[in-house]
């Protein structure tokens, strides 16, 4: 009865050990919350210092002054263990938010308006662009990957096209910074370019809207040409390019394909055919396309994206070192020139014939 009696004193508490081991789990995830803080605090503060850059120079990409930001951060001192898990998850997690986040520029019937012609002449682009940067790289000695982000980048929405391939192909960071690097300085570089060169065309200006807006790397600088170019370019050239951002989805989901026949695996499991973060990017479109979202809203959603990207371009850039980035070389910055003089030979080509 003795035993009896210990056992049954000791049954009440099973539930109580059990309760122990959950409080265990949630101190351990409340504890891990923790531990992203200061990473994640210092990409936050990052990218609000790459925005009021931007405010001072509205040309200038934020996520570019963010990954030169982190590049400088990770250069100049050690990154402390205490950092390492919130970059690590700003470079990873916040990234893809961010991406989602940009599908709310997109308006579906805007991109619907352009006619099936010039869509053809967008796709033509990002598949031509794509495609012969993969080529030119292979030329040029170019790891594959590295050749896939710069082509990415100039061929469909500059930096954030490069943050979502890196997210879909873990690439290296310095192949990341280098192609954002790259991005933006071809792309700003354009900015004076594309309109000089219209110009001695002498065309329309709804024509040259539309070549700048299908030719020109990043959404910034594509308002900036556009408002060179004046006239009613500036409009036609802003959803143009939207269209080659929605280009995005289906180059990531060609890139899972590939990925999946090539047998290729991440940490053991097949590669996802389409990311979560693809899917929320085009139900983001999906959404800004049939609720008719309030303009300070679609402002704000736009602002936290920026944000989102240039905290997560930050966390990359601390990831790259300077004896890295030595190796990078002049082949990348060669495939960024025919790569830009491709991307605008093609738009310039196929507005052309369909205008």
């Amino acid at each position: 009865m003795a035993q009896g009696t210990d056992v049954d004193a000791g049954m009440p508490g099973a539930p109580v050990t059990g309760s122990d081991d959950e409080a265990g789990v949630d101190a351990g995830r409340r504890k891990s919350r923790a531990g992203l803080l200061p990473g994640v605090a210092l990409a936050g503060a990052a990218a609000v210092v790459a925005l009021g850059a931007q405010q001072l120079l509205p040309t200038v990409s934020p996520l570019l002054v963010a990954i030169v930001l982190g590049v400088v951060f990770a250069n100049l001192r050690p990154v402390h263990a205490p950092l390492e898990p919130g970059l690590r998850f700003a470079s990873k997690r916040v990234l893809r938010i961010g991406v989602v986040l940009l599908g709310f520029q997109l308006a579906l019937d805007d991109m619907v308006g352009l006619g099936a012609a010039m869509l053809l002449v967008v796709v033509a682009v990002v598949a031509i662009g794509i495609g012969g940067g993969l080529l030119m790289g292979r030329a040029l000695g170019l790891r594959p990957v590295q050749s896939l982000l710069i082509a990415c980048g100039f061929s469909i929405c500059g930096a954030a096209a490069v943050a979502a391939v890196e997210g879909a192909v873990d690439a290296d960071d310095e192949d990341v910074a280098s192609a954002v690097g790259l991005v933006v300085l071809y792309g700003t570089l354009m900015i004076g370019v594309v309109p000089l060169l219209l110009g001695a065309l002498h065309l329309p200006g709804h024509e040259q809207g539309l070549i700048a807006g299908v030719s020109i790397h990043e959404v910034a600088q594509v308002v900036a040409a556009g408002g060179i170019i004046g006239g009613g370019a500036l409009t036609v050239a802003v959803v143009v390019k939207l269209a080659r951002v929605l280009m995005l989805a289906p180059v990531i989901l060609t890139i899972g394909l590939v990925r999946r026949r090539s047998g290729e695996r991440t940490s053991g499991a097949r590669p996802p055919l389409v990311p979560l973060f693809v899917l929320g990017f085009l139900g983001a479109a999906v959404v800004r396309t049939v609720a008719h979202l309030d303009p300070a809203l679609l402002d704000g959603i736009k602002a936290l994206q920026t944000v989102c990207l240039s905290a997560a371009m930050f966390a990359l850039g601390c990831g790259v070192r300077f004896t890295l980035l030595r190796w990078v070389g002049a082949r990348p910055v060669v495939l960024g020139a025919l790569g830009s003089a491709l991307v605008l030979a093609v738009s310039t080509g196929g507005v052309l014939l369909v205008a």
